[in-house]
């Protein structure tokens, strides 16, 4: 930016709802650009949850790509985590392929590798989603407070253009407070209670299918090949299965099909719920062969899950009021058939920042920002509503599919990369 006596963030205090990846991202962004010669924001961060992750929350891992701009990976490198964030791989560089798709009795139907991008050692692993997030947040909480057990629960722009953020703490949640920020930066995820606040219609939206799963405990190693390998079983009979490594002795699945409605509220901490739902899961999946009757057999019950897909549109700031920011799934939720949404946080948190620290104003910072992060948000949940349709087809559909699921990896997995 131009030579100035003054940066328009210098000094001021900024509030980030939330230190998941996307708002660890940012914070980290932000310290590692912002220029020393300008005085740094005050930033304070909330968190719902305690410091402690559970496995409920963070027992399963996700991919980071790295293959082009807008991939996690890269995001990870700017941060300066690369090196840390590849001891923890669980799928890497030494791995046969970056997905598979396999049928029923696990033959391979599709395998998708890609060139790393722009000198990147891979082009893609999986990394337990508690590893990255401990790596981030040991990172956010060396230069940033973060208080834990504390949710922002609600916002409004005062006379003088600053935010008031209403704060609950879940050691005394009767009693709320309040505090006063510059900058609110929104990343409290799918249910955002910031964006129920400032845009009350643009909620979640059903697409039709569940998802019902866990994660399986192996003391000698996943079987194979999901020992090795990740992606999802299409039976051709409207029902898939997605398998992953977490880590070295466990390993998640998660069985889908299209459903009209969306199911009532699993509850997790009920034995009966989990063992109905497995023999659900049973029954749902019996023509699966492969390495699913042994990972059902191993699923520890408290880990069971049942997910809707549901994702939402994801949105500009033309209409949001100045200083309230919304990075991560509280602008773009995707559901697990994306397979994208750490990329897009890793991206928008660093993306966010880079922006504020390179332009002149913050109205300028932000309209940077959205040309960057809204097309790849795009480009990610539509592509998602055609993997559902594809994992989930039947019949005729499935038998041509099949033909062509080796054309160019049926182009790149439905464009998704």
């Amino acid at each position: 930016m131009a030579a100035e006596s003054a940066h328009f963030l210098e000094g001021k205090k900024i509030i980030i709802a939330g230190s998941g990846i996307a708002g660890l991202s940012f914070v980290v962004a932000l310290r590692k650009q912002w220029n020393p010669a300008f005085k740094p924001p005050d930033i304070v961060i909330y968190d719902r949850d305690n410091r402690e992750v559970t496995q409920k929350r963070e027992g399963y891992s996700l991919s980071l790509n790295g293959m082009d701009k807008d991939s996690g990976l890269v995001a990870i490198r700017h941060l300066g985590l690369l090196d840390e964030i590849l001891k923890h791989a669980v799928t890497g560089p030494d791995s046969v392929k970056s997905f598979r798709m396999w049928d029923k009795d696990w033959n391979s139907l599709m395998e998708l590798s890609f060139k790393p991008y722009d000198g990147l050692p891979t082009a893609g692993i999986r990394i337990a989603r508690k590893d990255l997030r401990n790596i981030l947040t040991e990172v956010g909480e060396s230069d940033n407070n973060i208080t834990w057990g504390t949710s922002c629960t609600s916002a409004e722009i005062l006379e003088n253009g600053r935010i008031r953020v209403h704060l609950s703490r879940s050691d005394n949640p009767s009693s709320t407070e309040t505090e006063e920020c510059d900058m609110l930066i929104a990343a409290d995820g799918a249910n955002s209670k910031i964006r129920a606040v400032f845009r009350p219609d643009d909620t979640l939206i059903y697409r039709g299918a569940m998802q019902m799963g866990g994660v399986a405990k192996f003391p000698h190693g996943p079987p194979k090949p999901i020992d090795e390998s990740w992606g999802i079983a299409v039976s051709g009979q409207g029902v898939a299965c997605f398998m992953s490594p977490v880590d070295k002795t466990s390993a998640v699945w998660g069985l889908s099909r299209n459903e009209e409605h969306p199911r009532p509220v699993f509850d997790s901490g009920s034995p009966d719920e989990a063992e109905a739902l497995m023999a659900e899961a049973r029954q749902i999946g019996h023509m699966l062969q492969g390495p699913f009757p042994a990972m059902l057999a191993a699923t520890e019950p408290s880990s069971a899950f049942v997910i809707p897909t549901r994702d939402k549109v994801p949105f500009t700031h033309e209409t949001t009021p100045k200083g309230v920011i919304f990075i991560g799934d509280s602008n773009h939720a995707v559901s697990p058939f994306a397979g994208n949404g750490a990329n897009l946080a890793l991206k928008d948190g660093w993306d966010l920042a880079a922006q504020l620290c390179e332009n002149e104003t913050l109205e300028a910072a932000v309209a940077a920002y959205d040309k960057l992060a809204f097309p790849r948000a795009v480009k990610t949940v539509e592509s998602s509503h055609r993997r559902i349709a594809v994992a989930h087809s039947s019949g005729l559909k499935f038998g041509l599919l099949r033909v062509v699921f080796g054309v160019g990896s049926w182009l790149m997995w439905l464009t998704g990369r």
